[in-house]
């Protein structure tokens, strides 16, 4: 059974707020039964592992199993892979099915998705420990917003004519790579599902993914959905499993022929020699980062206390591009520490399923001991605890919000990725090589900066090497603006129009005029 661990005020809380106008719906209980969705997604069909076995994915708010999940290796990837490529042969329904009725599959799963957004908030803050509220509001609605962004591109994939020398007819076609595989983490599930989904089916390729083997469930829920929604038969496959063997199965099979991945950078690395020595398949990669967020003494201090604090603890600190250099100008420096470390302390760290729970627990209790040794290592390199740094209670993975003050920009704190609500706060006291220390890591995701100075901020924003800077803002997102990294964040860039280039192929087509036709 699963823990029932939910505020009886629950309920009550939830009118109050909707009656404020944020319009959160109440969770479903999915803390009192088996899940519904447990078994790999292939061919429109649910099936058990070919092996038989099952691993167990966990409440990180308890530590307690939820339920036992089909573990899918080489065998069952092979199986999607076959139904994927059924799905994409000539004259199959997806192949000849118009641009703009993929584009209304789409449109059909955003709204079975916001139907049950509930049902899938519930299941991200059980499987992945964020606070309900969070899922509900942001998660759930985004992912919706990009599977209906994309189904506005479903029939705008066009090419071009090209006025080639002598009697040609030039033009260029934009189709669709064939089987795709995805590889998507823990720390967002349903919207790097979207992210992944949404830009593939649009172009019209077939999909098989799979899922982190700590969050499957939010996932296979949407994969019902998708095919209430309509979608053919094999069109869409999820394998879930671990990493070194389904993983690796995607990465390296030889008749998938584009494959995305989001995750670690040791991972990333993986994946792109995977895929070099099976078939040249095209990769795009999102992976790590360690963003600056920079914020100089004439920002509005309240508010850049809570830019950064937005920056490194949202989502618990799980977040790819977290702000977890903090730059502060030396103006402020001992102003913006007290007020950090304050606002730290009162945030509500707890159940997920609790209205007023800012912070939910850590993934698992791997991700939770990695983050309290980074703490360790902090304190010995010299670096100031100014507030938290300690696990949070007995039960479940939760760690307090951190913030270290007196760190110097070489110190491992500052340069390797926690993947954890621990910020890292760096005195600068002139602009002078500003740019250059704030691109001073192996990273290039993101970047944040706080400042009522525009002619600054175009020149940080300008010359610091990240796929996206925020300026007096962060974790701003929207389906229509790419994003991806410099240097060993990644390759490529996902959501937008250049999201679609990586999910299609270019052909160029000559045909012969009659000579002295092309000007008549």
């Amino acid at each position: 059974m699963l823990s029932k661990s939910v505020p009886k005020s629950f309920a009550k809380q939830i009118v109050t707020l909707s009656k404020r106008g944020y319009g959160i719906p109440a969770p479903v209980a999915v803390w009192n039964s088996e899940p519904t969705y447990t078994k790999n997604f292939i061919n429109n069909d649910w099936q058990d592992a070919v092996s038989g076995k099952t691993f167990p994915t966990v409440n990180p708010s308890t530590g307690k199993v939820i339920a036992h999940i089909a573990e899918g290796d080489k065998a069952d990837v092979n199986i999607a892979v076959e139904a994927a490529t059924e799905a994409f042969r000539l004259g199959s329904p997806w192949r000849r099915m118009d641009a703009a009725d993929r584009g209304r599959l789409l449109n059909r799963l955003a709204d079975l998705m916001e139907r049950d957004t509930a049902t899938i908030a519930s299941l991200e803050a059980l499987d992945n420990g964020k606070p309900y509220t969070m899922a509900a509001t942001a998660d759930v609605p985004l992912a919706v917003a990009c599977l209906r962004y994309y189904a506005g591109y479903a029939d705008k994939n066009h090419g071009k004519t090209i006025p080639a020398a002598g009697d040609f007819f030039t033009y260029t076609r934009h189709e669709a790579v064939g089987v795709v595989g995805q590889i998507i983490p823990w720390n967002f599930p349903v919207l790097m599902l979207a992210w992944k989904w949404a830009p593939a089916l649009a172009m019209g390729n077939t999909i098989v993914m799979k899922t982190a083997e700590q969050t499957p469930l939010s996932a296979l829920h949407v994969a019902a959905l998708s095919k209430e929604a309509g979608f053919p038969d094999g069109v869409i496959n999820i394998v879930n499993g671990y990493g070194i063997t389904a993983g690796r199965a995607v990465a390296s099979h030889p008749d998938i022929f584009k494959v995305a991945f989001t995750g670690s950078t040791d991972v990333g690395r993986h994946v792109m020699v995977e895929a070099a020595h099976s078939n040249l398949k095209t990769v795009t990669l999102e992976l790590g980062g360690k963003s600056p967020n920079i914020i100089f003494a004439d920002a509005d201090l309240d508010a850049a206390v809570q830019q950064a604090a937005t920056g490194i603890f949202f989502n618990q600190g799980q977040v790819c591009c977290a702000g977890s250099r903090t730059f502060v100008e030396g103006k402020i420096y001992d102003d913006f520490i007290a007020k950090a470390a304050e606002l730290a302390e009162k945030r509500r760290v707890g159940d997920p399923f609790d209205v007023n729970t800012e912070q939910g627990p850590q993934i698992d209790e791997k991700q939770m001991n990695r983050i309290l040794d980074y703490v360790d290592l902090g304190a010995s390199e010299g670096a100031q605890l100014v507030s938290g740094g300690k696990r949070k209670g007995d039960k479940g993975f939760y760690v307090e919000p951190t913030i270290f003050a007196n760190v110097l920009d070489d110190m491992k704190i500052a340069q390797e990725e926690i993947f954890g609500p621990v910020m890292s706060v760096i005195r600068f006291d002139n602009e002078k090589d500003l740019a250059e220390k704030a691109n001073n890591t192996i990273y290039g995701l993101a970047a944040g900066i706080m400042t009522k100075d525009i002619d600054r901020a175009l020149h940080i924003a300008n010359n610091i090497r990240a796929g996206t800077v925020w300026v007096n803002c962060y974790n701003v997102f929207d389906s229509g603006a790419p994003f991806g990294g410099y240097k060993m964040s990644g390759i490529g860039r996902e959501l937008g129009e250049y999201g679609l280039h990586a999910y299609t192929e270019v052909k160029s087509v000559h045909i012969k005029l009659p000579e002295g036709s092309k000007n008549s």
